[in-house]
C-alpha cells in the first residue's frame, strides 16, 4: 500500500488522534501509578493473579504507550499496546456490562482501540518522531494496521491466559 500524502488537514487529524489517545493513556497510567496498592487491590478483586505486577505493568504500559503516541514514536507498536490494554479491560471488566459506557460497558475501550488502529494505518504524520527517524516509511497502511491489531490482541490473549481468572467462573462449584 502506498503511503498517504501529506496534507494540512490529514496532518491535523493525525496529530489530533495521537494527542487525544496518547494523553488519555498517560492519564490512565498515572492514575494507576499514583495508587499502586489500591490499583493492585482492584486488579485482585476482578480476577488477576499477581495483582501487584499487573498494577505496575498497567501503569508503565499505559504511560509509555501514551507518551510514544503523543510523540509519534514507534507508532504501530504504541498503538498495539493501547489495543492490548483495552482488550484486557474489555474482557476482564466491561464485556459483561453490555455496550454502553453508562453501564460500564465496552463502548469506550472499543473506541480507543479503533482510534489506535486507525492511527497506525494513517501513520503518525509529518510532525512525529517516526518521520524524523524515517520509520514511517517502513511500516504504514494495511501492514501497520494488521500488525497493530494482531500484536495488540495477541498480547491481550497472552496476558489474560497467564494472569486472569474470571471470578464468577472460579467461584462456581
Amino acid at each position: 500500500m502506498t503511503k498517504l500524502p501529506d496534507s494540512p488537514g490529514l496532518e491535523a487529524v493525525r496529530l489530533l488522534i495521537r494527542g487525544t489517545v496518547g494523553a488519555t493513556m498517560v492519564a490512565h497510567g498515572l492514575k494507576h501509578g499514583r495508587s499502586l496498592k489500591g490499583t493492585a487491590g482492584w486488579f485482585g478483586s476482578i480476577g488477576f493473579r499477581q495483582p501487584e505486577l499487573q498494577a505496575r505493568a498497567s501503569a508503565v504500559v499505559e504511560v509509555g504507550a501514551g507518551v510514544a503516541l503523543v510523540a509519534g514514536a514507534a507508532t504501530p507498536f504504541a498503538a498495539a499496546a493501547v489495543v492490548g490494554t483495552m482488550a484486557v479491560a474489555a474482557r476482564s471488566v466491561h464485556a459483561p456490562n453490555g455496550f454502553f459506557i453508562t453501564s460500564e460497558g465496552w463502548e469506550y475501550v472499543m473506541n480507543l482501540s479503533v482510534a489506535a488502529i486507525a492511527l497506525s494505518g494513517l501513520g503518525p504524520g509529518r510532525w512525529s518522531a517516526d518521520r524524523r527517524l524515517g520509520w514511517d516509511r517502513a511500516l504504514h497502511g494495511g501492514r501497520a494496521t494488521a500488525l497493530t491489531t494482531a500484536l495488540g490482541l495477541g498480547a491481550a490473549a497472552a496476558q489474560l491466559a497467564a494472569f486472569y481468572r474470571d471470578p464468577e467462573t472460579e467461584a462456581r462449584p
